[in-house]
């Protein structure tokens, strides 16, 4: 029996009407789940009794079932969610000014080995399917009653790996929940290929690479992903991506006391941003039990020497450490 969240728009009337079923009817389904958060044909009152019985007869409406639920002090809320294979996965729920984020996850575990990471730990096991991606938003608007405006692919996973899925599901989110692509942000470690690949694909999305050194030897270090492509190639495929997408880059630099946070390193990172045109989000290390890396002393003088030589830079506001839900503190300790 084929799961409804992993249909496109198109594919689902097409589906139906190999079935019989009058095309619109594709229209009032999505329309009931993804605006009104009904996941029961039996309670989508204007399809017929017939109906009704006849597409539970043919299709299932599953989602991730939520496993537990952690609420931080700055109201954050980190989901534990378990898919149908028993696997779990996590995303959380932030509120800001601006309004309501959800930071998702792309896969189930991590292949990339970030040393700042604890989401790598327990290694890799499989991509995320597009029901599992749709299904993680539909889950927490759901649980919190909250409209949610804007998705950063930035949990579990590298998003570039799971390609196809991902770029699905980006254009679902617009076509069945009205997301602007604007409001959508894909961080990925620096897949350079996937990136060139990216702008090609219209999709004009926020792209953050997550850079954290700037010079190879260095990055190495912390990022294995290093070894495969130069920050000179990252920055050539972030360069063709602003080119065709007009879409500014976003740098994300993780300082790590006594690693990447000299003055040297500070210099170098306003080179590198006046070449690329690219913004610098500043994010404090978070602690994990995998590494002893520290937060920076020098944070405050580091994101002030940026923003005093002409750098576009923020810092990242913390939230949900107190959960373990900050950034980099994503993990799989629940299967231990």
């Amino acid at each position: 029996m084929l799961n409804v969240l992993n249909f496109k728009c198109d594919g689902l009337r097409k589906y139906l009407e190999e079935n019989k079923f009058r095309g619109f009817k594709a229209n009032q389904i999505i329309d009931w789940i993804y605006n009104k958060k009904v996941f029961d044909f039996n309670e989508m009152t204007n399809l017929s009794n017939v109906e009704r019985k006849q597409f539970n007869d043919i299709l299932k409406i599953e989602l991730p079932l939520i496993e537990k639920v952690q609420k931080s002090k700055d109201g954050t809320v980190k989901f534990l969610l378990k898919l149908v294979d028993g696997n779990l996965i996590e995303c959380v729920f932030m509120m800001y000014e601006y309004g309501n984020t959800i930071c998702i996850s792309t896969q189930v575990g991590c292949a990339m080995g970030c040393k700042f990471c604890a989401s790598t730990v327990n290694g890799f096991l499989r991509n995320l399917e597009l029901c599992e991606l749709m299904g993680q938003i539909l889950v927490v608007e759901k649980y919190t009653r909250k409209k949610i405006n804007r998705i950063v692919l930035m949990g579990t996973g590298e998003p570039l790996y799971n390609y196809e899925n991902v770029v699905t599901f980006i254009h679902e989110m617009k076509s069945k929940m009205g997301m602007s692509n604007r409001h959508i942000t894909l961080s990925t470690c620096g897949i350079v290929p996937k990136i060139y690949d990216l702008a090609k694909e219209d999709l004009n999305i926020n792209l953050a690479i997550s850079l954290h050194a700037v010079s190879d030897d260095k990055r190495k270090t912390i990022m294995p992903i290093a070894n495969k492509y130069s920050i000179d190639q990252l920055i050539e495929a972030c360069l063709d991506y602003f080119d065709k997408t007009k879409r500014r880059i976003s740098f994300e630099y993780l300082l790590i006391n006594g690693i990447n946070d000299g003055e040297d390193d500070a210099k170098s990172l306003v080179s590198l941003c006046k070449r690329s045109k690219a913004h610098v989000n500043l994010i404090p290390v978070n602690e994990i039990n995998e590494n002893d890396f520290k937060e920076s002393k020098r944070l405050k003088e580091f994101y002030n020497y940026l923003l005093d030589s002409g750098v576009n830079a923020t810092m990242r506001q913390k939230k949900g450490v107190d959960i373990d839900a900050a950034c980099g503190q994503l993990r799989l300790s629940y299967s231990k």
